[in-house]
């Protein structure tokens, strides 16, 4: 099973976006899933339900950051690798998506009980959120 397909599924089992991404990646960078799923679980639906940026992509981000971030405060040129590889990923994923914010991505602040009210009642963590789990995951299987 690949990388995205493992996310999808994480997701569908009910683990959050953030969750979902960095488990799938998790074992290849050295991390067992249950660290992976402790790590990623303040930052679904958009930090901890405050539509601010995408579980998907914070998950990603952790990704590029365990395969490819400096632990030398001297290792200018790991920083820099780092850097960009999380500039292209943003990209990529705004390109496919238009933006980054949970809230705009969903067309409602998750922040609030309206907000939440709204995304069960319109089903909007199946019919949205796992596409953004598959971009992410898709994006980070082209960059790694």
């Amino acid at each position: 099973m690949s990388n995205v397909e493992i996310a999808m599924a994480s997701f569908k089992e009910g683990l959050s976006c953030s969750q979902a991404v960095l488990a799938a990646f998790a074992p290849g960078l050295g991390l067992d899933r249950l660290t992976a799923l402790r790590v990623a679980a303040a930052f679904g639906g958009g930090m901890a339900r405050m539509g601010q940026t995408c579980g998907a992509v914070s998950g990603a981000l952790m990704v590029i950051g365990l395969r490819h971030g400096h632990v030398v405060a001297e290792d200018q040129a790991a920083k820099e690798r780092t850097y960009a590889l999380v500039r292209e990923f943003v990209d990529q994923f705004r390109a496919r998506n238009t933006s980054l914010l949970c809230r705009e991505l969903l067309g409602c602040d998750v922040g609030t009980p309206e907000g939440m009210q709204l995304v069960r009642e319109k089903g909007l963590t199946t019919s949205i959120c796992p596409g953004l789990v598959r971009d992410a995951a898709e994006i980070l299987e082209q960059l790694m």
